[in-house]
């Protein structure tokens, strides 16, 4: 007997129907003799509407009330699986998260989690009943409820299978694992069955979107064996097949087979690039530009600052594209204080990033991905690194091509 945590996206929850499916499959592991606690998302839609609903009323709303508005979504869900569990003659009890301890600090839309009291899930489980807990939300220590942001339930789902130390958290979802990249881009993209940690929170936040980056950190950080399976299956299908399917997000230590030196190849499509022109070669300029982007509240991704000539440089770095015109705007406002000459802007780039912890015992992995782009006429723009990564920025017009010929080349397509 194991004790699983299971977790449902919106798709999986976005009907009645579907309700019923992951009420059989939750009652087909249980039957098994497993104890098992579920953290369901909203009904698909759900959060987008009430979201909505508070802004035709206050825009922007006031976070405390958005948060109280936005968790109603999910206490619907646990709400509605707890009764069709109970309709298939299964003993089921549903949560909101502060009435199972789950407490968080006090920035709303955006809170993380601190602690979590698990006395009250373990003695529904002792007592052999399934237990159903709200995702994405908790209170903070005056006991207002606070959401933890967008995708927030995978976050909650993860937390609660630490605390409880599970054996296993499941992460359903609407795609069957983690792919060596996004199957809409390379038709023969290969689902991984196995994939570390580091890789995971890399191709996370690189631009994969299966898992939220803050679930892998989380973990990654209490080593809980996560797993990424489809929803979408029969639910009455083959336990030991299930059990097995999707990937299985693991760490480098639990394999004794040796990596693969590249695992996939990550890509965002949403990038912007900014250089700074002819500012002074003097300590703080880096501060001095990124501080009035930071105070804007835009994050900066790759960075690059030139060689000095004749006292003057440029400095590169590169932002989400719909931060890109505030950047402008703040870079602008500080232009006699920062004393550059000009501003170059570029909206229509891409990152690709070629990721594998394999990389850390083979060489010849960047060169061989500059020389692919460059027989594909590729111009690199900027270039990152990490221990298990290589990140280029292109041509956003290149992008596809690109993923491509490096899948191609890394053959990421064989097992």
């Amino acid at each position: 007997m194991a004790l699983i945590v299971h977790k449902y996206g919106g798709t999986s929850m976005g009907s009645t129907d579907r309700i019923k499916n992951v009420a059989r499959r939750v009652a087909k592991w249980h039957d098994a003799g497993h104890q098992i606690v579920v953290v369901p998302s909203a009904m698909s839609g759900e959060t987008n509407r009430l979201i909505a609903l508070a802004k035709e009323v206050q825009n922007p709303p006031d976070p405390r009330e958005l948060d109280m508005i936005a968790a109603t979504g999910e206490q619907v869900s646990v709400a509605l699986l707890s009764m069709a569990l109970q309709a298939i003659g299964k003993a089921a009890v549903s949560y909101a998260g502060w009435q199972v301890g789950i407490r968080t600090d006090s920035a709303f839309t955006k809170a993380r989690i601190q602690s979590i009291d698990d006395k009250r899930v373990r003695n529904d489980l002792e007592q052999n009943r399934i237990v159903i807990i709200t995702g994405f939300q908790g209170v903070d220590d005056d006991n207002n409820i606070a959401t933890l942001g967008r995708g927030g339930s995978d976050t909650s789902a993860v937390a609660i299978a630490a605390a409880l130390k599970a054996d296993e958290c499941l992460i359903y979802t609407d795609v069957d694992g983690v792919y060596t990249t996004d199957p809409r881009v390379v038709s023969d993209a290969r689902r991984l069955k196995n994939i570390t940690f580091e890789e995971m929170l890399e191709m996370a936040s690189l631009g994969s979107k299966v898992l939220q980056t803050r679930s892998v950190e989380f973990a990654g950080n209490y080593r809980v064996p996560t797993r990424v399976l489809s929803s979408l299956t029969d639910p009455l299908m083959d336990l030991a097949e299930e059990a097995s399917s999707g990937t299985l997000i693991s760490f480098e230590e639990d394999t004794d087979m040796e990596q693969a030196v590249i695992s996939g190849i990550a890509f965002n499509r949403d990038e912007a690039k900014i250089t700074v022109m002819g500012v002074p070669d003097r300590p703080g300029v880096a501060y001095h530009i990124l501080g009035p982007v930071a105070d804007a509240n835009i994050e900066v991704d790759m960075i690059i600052q030139n060689q000095s000539v004749d006292g003057k440089t440029d400095f590169t770095f590169t932002v989400s594209r719909n931060d890109y015109n505030r950047a402008l705007e703040a870079l602008n406002a500080q232009q006699a204080q920062i004393g550059f000459s000009s501003l170059v802007g570029d909206a229509k780039v891409s990152k690709i990033s070629v990721v594998g912890v394999g990389m850390r015992s083979h060489v010849g992995v960047a060169s061989q991905m500059f020389r692919t782009l460059a027989e594909e006429s590729i111009n690199i723009m900027m270039i990152s690194t990490s221990e298990i990564k290589i990140s280029v920025l292109i041509d956003e017009k290149y992008m596809e091509l690109a993923v491509r010929a490096l899948h191609k080349v890394f053959e990421l397509e064989k097992e």
